[in-house]
């Protein structure tokens, strides 16, 4: 599925860096696309690509952090949690590929209906949050996770 040490180190910690970059990016490009007739023709086909850069990027991701977790062979209810948030990344980003696709063909569908424009825009903006929204939560528990956890062994 993906490296799970890179050069020693975890590469879950490494990777991570992929998703947080490339899900916001895809999200804010895809929105711009949907609701800006203007930019969707400058853009053209980056939105997809990025977003499909980014759903790309989250299963390596996970599979670095389950061996992580593995590797670390505690029991934390706070890393579970992240854990459990991190799996449901994957499904809101395939939807945030599928919505760019989809205002790409139509762009290059010159007789589109408008309503169709208007329903992808909506559809785009609310996966574009919740994808984003999706990002923040796993990273916040991961961190919490981490730094909870330093706090808790050193007092």
């Amino acid at each position: 599925m993906g490296p799970t040490h890179i050069n020693g180190l975890p590469a879950h910690p490494l990777l991570v860096h992929a998703v947080v970059g490339l899900v916001p990016l895809a999200a804010i490009l895809v929105v711009v696309a949907a609701v800006w007739p203007a930019a969707r023709v400058r853009l053209g086909v980056v939105p997809p690509l990025v977003a499909l850069a980014a759903l790309v990027s989250i299963p390596p991701t996970t599979h670095a952090g389950e061996a992580l977790e593995h590797d670390l062979g505690v029991e934390n209810p706070l890393v579970e949690k992240h854990a459990h948030l991190g799996d449901q990344l994957l499904p809101w980003v395939a939807v945030l590929f599928v919505v760019a696709a989809v205002a790409w063909f139509l762009m290059r569908r010159p007789a589109t209906p408008r309503a169709l424009h208007a329903v992808t825009a909506v559809v785009a903006v609310v996966v574009a949050v919740g994808s984003t929204w999706m990002t923040y939560r796993i990273g916040d528990s991961g961190a919490k996770a981490v730094w909870d956890g330093v706090g808790a062994s050193r007092s």
